[in-house]
């Protein structure tokens, strides 16, 4: 495909990314402002709709509420400024997605450059559209950030699925290249890099389903809890959709939450405040209706979730010793540098991914939600690191002997009579 399509084909998809994130936001904003207010002032309409859209997209906000609003809502004048910095990851989810899209895209097109340049470049002018035109005298974003950081969201898992795609299946050029000069220097080597990134993937996606089922089974639990802080919101009809829809956008950071309490160093939830499997620790929360599926206490037994991640590495390192047996490489330094890349490069998407799944939530001691990037990243890294070591690094006599199998070599003919 000529590379001038490539480009307009990449414009339109960033294009198209950009205005479908404004559009999700500024839809129900405009819905709210006709329905729900008596008396809208439109020329904030914009502004609070590029702001959540900014705030989706990991950019930190500035709040400093006004004097009439402190008097009316009844908020002690040391709360009126603060940061809110936990974003709604459904943003990024959706974004990041568009960007890898695009990226596999423009490769299978043959100019995956092109396509990750120009897909940058338009974004990037959208996020600084936005940037530029939705000022927000209540809530304040650095411009800086607020046009780098949607820019990022977008670009990085398109140039990884642009580079990935082109490792795999490109018959020529640069990235292609490089593959096969890597695997034409040495047969023992030439399966490392694939197995190492095939087995971050096997990894990070057991641990984010395993998250995904820690949250599920904990709003199944706690329901109750849940809908009596609904109850307690008293919101109509209105307020309730609007509720709903943030606490959806708001599932994927939840998500990440609960990887990181099956990892084991679990979530802070404020000031003095936890929830991991060796004990919950819960003070004084926001009303917000999902927290309710945070519990009061945990059991000894969630300590066994550890299990989860070390069986996630073995798993990714049997699928890395079937095809490294497959290609006949049975040298130790090759197992030895894919089972520490699979727990480093595990431990690295654990972090990237807690790091953004944590924040400031609100004035006070609220001001550090989420999980630590540093000790998820520790805890993935080392158990990763012993599944995989389990099954890759094991002798294959030894897992021979446990699969019931024959043990691979020659065999010694018995002494003749």
């Amino acid at each position: 495909m000529h590379r001038l399509t490539v480009a307009l084909l990449a414009a339109v998809d960033s294009a198209v990314a950009a205005a479908v994130g404004v559009a999700a936001v500024f839809a129900p904003l405009t819905l709210i402002w006709v329905i729900g207010l008596a008396a809208p002032d439109w020329g904030a309409l914009w502004p609070a709709s590029a702001t959540i859209w900014q705030f989706g997209h990991l950019v930190p906000v500035d709040v400093a509420l006004t004097d009439d609003y402190l008097v009316a809502a009844g908020v002690d004048a040391d709360a009126s400024t603060f940061t809110l910095s936990l974003a709604p990851l459904a943003f990024v989810v959706f974004t990041a997605l568009a960007g890898a899209r695009s990226g596999i895209r423009a490769s299978r097109a043959e100019s995956w450059a092109t396509g990750a340049i120009t897909g940058l470049l338009v974004f990037t002018a959208a996020a600084a559209a936005v940037a530029l035109t939705g000022a927000n005298p209540v809530a304040a974003v650095d411009p800086v950030i607020a046009i780098a950081a949607p820019a990022l969201v977008y670009a990085v898992p398109l140039t990884v699925a642009a580079v990935v795609t082109e490792w795999r299946e490109s018959p020529e050029g640069l990235i292609a290249d490089l593959r096969d000069r890597a695997e034409g220097d040495s047969a023992a080597w030439s399966e490392v890099p694939g197995e190492i990134a095939r087995g971050v993937a096997v990894v990070i996606t057991v641990l984010v389903g395993a998250g995904a089922l820690i949250v599920a089974v904990a709003i199944t639990l706690r329901i109750g809890e849940i809908l009596a802080l609904f109850q307690s919101a008293h919101v109509d009809a209105l307020g309730a959709i609007v509720l709903t829809l943030g606490q959806l956008a708001y599932l994927p950071t939840l998500i990440v939450w609960g990887l990181a309490f099956v990892a084991g160093p679990g979530v802070a939830l404020g000031a003095g405040a936890a929830a991991a499997p060796g004990g919950t620790t819960v003070g004084v929360l926001p009303g917000i209706p999902l927290l309710g599926a945070v519990p009061d206490s945990t059991s000894t037994w969630l300590l066994m979730l550890v299990l989860v991640p070390i069986a996630a590495g073995a798993f990714a390192g049997w699928v890395a010793r079937s095809r490294l047996a497959a290609s006949e490489t049975e040298e130790w330094a090759p197992r030895i540098v894919t089972a520490l890349g699979i727990a480093a490069g595990a431990a690295g998407v654990a972090a990237v991914l807690s790091w953004a799944a944590s924040g400031s939530l609100g004035p006070g001691r609220l001001t550090e939600v989420g999980p630590d990037p540093g000790a998820v990243a520790l805890a993935v890294g080392l158990e990763t690191l012993v599944g995989v070591a389990i099954l890759l690094l094991s002798p294959r006599g030894a897992l021979a002997w446990m699969a019931g199998e024959e043990p691979r070599g020659e065999r010694v003919a018995p002494p003749l009579d």
